[in-house]
């Protein structure tokens, strides 16, 4: 990637509606080249979908909460594999520090959080949880 590429991919982030011809106008080049960089961008998996952000107010009946798991031994690709089964798990990351992963749990209820947590930490490899729920998002 180039800088026409990141300053693409910026505009993209401040407003993934922006039409080529909006963003050709910004970038200063051709609408031809913007469509071409976006084709490259998404072909080569740089760009892998566009999505929409709500406020967290605007969806009031979903309870969040944040998974820090820790992984016995080398069985970090095994849960991986199980944690994107569980429904509840609404993305994960590999991270470093005392959590081998982190998911985010996204649920309806109370009851369904509870529900996910017994069979998360009923999953095979896993040594340990420590799950805290979303109170309030800022930005």
């Amino acid at each position: 990637m180039d800088d026409l590429d990141q300053r693409l991919i910026a505009l993209l982030r401040q407003d993934a509606r922006l039409s080529v011809a909006d963003l050709a106008h910004k970038l200063q080049v051709s609408r031809g080249t913007v469509t071409n960089r976006l084709r490259k961008l998404e072909d080569t998996q740089v760009i892998v979908g566009y999505t929409v952000r709500l406020k967290p107010e605007a969806q009031p009946e979903r309870i969040r909460a944040w998974m820090g798991v820790q992984v016995e031994g080398n069985r970090t690709r095994e849960v991986i594999a199980s944690l994107l089964g569980e429904p509840s798990v609404a993305a994960l990351h590999d991270t470093n520090g005392r959590w081998d992963l982190l998911a985010e749990l996204a649920v309806g209820s109370m009851a369904e959080l509870s529900q996910a947590l017994e069979r998360i930490r009923l999953l095979s490899g896993i040594r340990g949880t420590e799950t805290s729920i979303l109170l309030t998002s800022y930005r």
